[in-house]
């Protein structure tokens, strides 16, 4: 029978009320020298046996009192030990205290020894207890099938980390896993034991010591690391076909603790192929203080994450806009349990539609803008060209003058490396989008700039989500050629991209990010199927269907490499392509709206074609 809480409680005052009796009898002993028959001791054994129900009832509700039947001592730590004494040293005061004012006495020698005695057994017993439970869920007393069925955890990393790993797991009775070693490329730590476990050798041996150990699974206890150890340690779990989970960050671990539920799976923006881009936006984002900001499209991947971002910075409001109303909703609920103080207001309207926007800039008035509205469905826009441009051409241009009638002070286009050279109609219609802001800051008092990065992990529409969702469906995955590349950010990454663009903003630059080398597509489904626990080609199966409509084997970031300046951030380039007259360009997407309405895909891609000269339609 399992017992309750209550009931372990009870049995515990039980316990301690025995041990109180033993206490004051060794006590007695020691201090009489085992003499129970002088003329001392029957002086005073009396007063004990006279006042024994006295004695312990005080000493039980001063246990009581301080905590001693509350707490899980299965967890027992130096904390536990110290409460211990505490408590028996004011136990054993509040007992002389009683007996002072009722005018009996006990010799000062059995009340010093009771205080230590207390703590010897009352202590003893409970610290027992934890370590009976601690032998007992590593299996070393008695068999246990939970222990010895628990999943074989190798452990990279022997520093802080580390530790509370081994800690966790063993706090939570190695349900989550038992660990079998760590592994650790500081020399000086192999051989010696950290939380009880053996530090069994270098990185060099993690293949080795997962077969000879017999792992099933790794974890990565180094929260700072980079990105190439991860994808080493990655790979070798991988050959061996065990599982690979990690800590969290270093900025997730502030409090000094790790907890079995932010141990996760690796997932694949941690297999990016560069370091993170650190970006100081305590020191560039003071421009979004106090300020009423306006985000289009803030409903959407980008929309949203900046909306979260520009929250932490306290504009006096934000304001999302988007036409589709659900996602917007969800954020605003998302907001309000995050920032309680946050002047939000939602908006639901297309960038489309002009005289929309004329009366929202008018009535708002913001102060900063974040144009992230846009299709960006490349295969979907190879067949509805003319949306593209609605959208991505006239709702930038709606936006951006009514900005500029505003008075905004800065307004910045969300924009992508496949406005460069483009080989489809949505990377031209955002080239003709960043050409519109571009040309309009020539005449305008507001500062005009775009954003340019590649392809955000984890967005909707984005490769991530498609591969995860084939691999649930048990594959293939698809590839549209096997040596197509692109470059690979994270959301958050991009969002701050933005914001520091928008800091640095002076009118009329886009805004590249160095994004390192860019990503194989095909080694990022097979990474993908190993994170979900399979094996490439074997489990699932990875099948190239070949290129789609507008798609190009190789993205490109810059427009001219030539032209590119250096920002005042390493990874951070700006780049300033010629600029057509406004009245110009003005008049010319007026004739392509006119003609765009009833024509075919390939008419409406020629006439874009005659505006953006870089792109060349398939």
């Amino acid at each position: 029978m399992k017992l309750t809480l209550q009931m372990k409680k009870g049995v515990l005052l039980v316990l301690d009320a025995l041990l109180i009796q033993l206490v004051y009898l060794l006590a007695f002993a020691i201090r009489f020298d085992y003499d129970f028959s002088g003329r001392m001791v029957s002086n005073y054994w009396p007063v004990y046996r006279e006042n024994l129900l006295w004695i312990l009832l005080i000493k039980l509700a001063v246990f009581y009192l301080l905590g001693l039947y509350h707490s899980l001592w299965r967890y027992a730590s130096i904390e536990e030990l110290m409460k211990v004494a505490i408590t028996a040293v004011l136990a054993n005061a509040s007992v002389m205290a009683y007996l002072a004012i009722t005018q009996q006495m006990l010799p000062r020698g059995i009340h010093a020894l009771a205080i230590l005695l207390d703590m010897a057994l009352i202590g003893g017993v409970r610290f027992a207890y934890r370590v009976s439970r601690t032998y007992r869920d590593t299996g070393f007393l008695t068999f246990n099938p939970q222990v010895t069925s628990a999943r074989r955890v190798l452990i990279v990393g022997a520093g802080e980390a580390g530790a509370m790993v081994v800690k966790e797991l063993k706090a939570h009775g190695y349900q989550h896993g038992r660990p079998v070693g760590i592994v650790d490329d500081d020399k000086s730590k192999i051989g010696r034991k950290l939380a009880g476990v053996t530090v069994l050798g270098s990185r060099e041996k993690l293949p080795e010591l997962i077969k000879s150990k017999r792992v099933d699974e790794v974890i990565l206890a180094m929260p700072s690391v980079q990105r190439q150890v991860m994808r080493e340690v990655i790979d070798v779990a991988a050959g061996a076909g065990v599982r690979l989970k990690t800590v969290p960050g270093v900025y997730e671990l502030i409090d000094g603790q790790v907890s079995i539920k932010e141990i996760r799976d690796v997932d694949i923006e941690d297999l990016l192929g560069r370091e993170p881009v650190d970006l100081d936006l305590e020191a560039i984002a003071g421009f979004l203080k106090g300020k009423k900001v306006l985000v289009t499209g803030g409903g959407g991947s980008i929309g949203s994450e900046l909306c979260r971002q520009i929250a932490d910075f306290a504009p006096r409001e934000l304001l999302m806009l988007d036409i589709y109303e659900n996602h917007l909703y969800e954020l605003q609920q998302e907001l309000r349990k995050k920032h309680p103080q946050l002047t939000m207001k939602v908006l639901v309207g297309s960038v489309r539609d002009k005289a929309c926007m004329q009366a929202l800039f008018q009535r708002e008035q913001p102060t900063v803008v974040f144009h992230a509205a846009a299709h960006k469905h490349v295969p979907l826009m190879e067949d509805s060209p003319a949306e593209a441009v609605k959208n991505n051409v006239m709702g930038t241009r709606n936006v951006a003058w009514c900005a500029h009638e505003a008075g905004c002070e800065k307004l910045v286009l969300i924009s992508t490396d496949k406005a460069v050279n483009p080989t489809n109609v949505m990377g031209a219609s955002k080239r003709l989008a960043e050409m519109v802001v571009q040309s309009l800051d020539e005449i305008s008092q507001t500062e005009f700039a775009a954003v340019r990065f590649g392809n955000v992990l984890g967005s909707s529409g984005s490769v991530i989500p498609l591969f995860k969702k084939q691999i649930e469906d048990g594959g293939p995955v698809t590839v549209t050629h096997e040596d197509m590349t692109r470059y690979f950010m994270t959301i958050p990454e991009a969002v701050q991209l933005v914001i520091q663009a928008g800091a640095m903003a002076r009118g009329g630059e886009v805004f590249v990010l160095d994004m390192g080398d860019p990503v194989k597509i095909m080694d990022l489904a097979e990474n993908l199927i190993r994170l979900s626990g399979f094996t490439p080609g074997e489990d699932i199966q990875v099948e190239v269907t070949g290129l789609r409509p507008g798609e190009k084997l190789y993205e490109e970031l810059l427009l001219d490499s030539n032209g590119l300046e250096a920002t005042v951030h390493q990874k951070i380039f700006v780049e300033k392509p010629a600029v057509t007259a406004f009245e110009t360009l003005n008049q010319q997407v007026d004739e392509l709206a006119a003609e765009i309405c009833m024509q075919s895909p390939e008419t409406v891609k020629a006439a874009v074609a005659r505006l953006v000269t870089t792109y060349t339609p398939q």
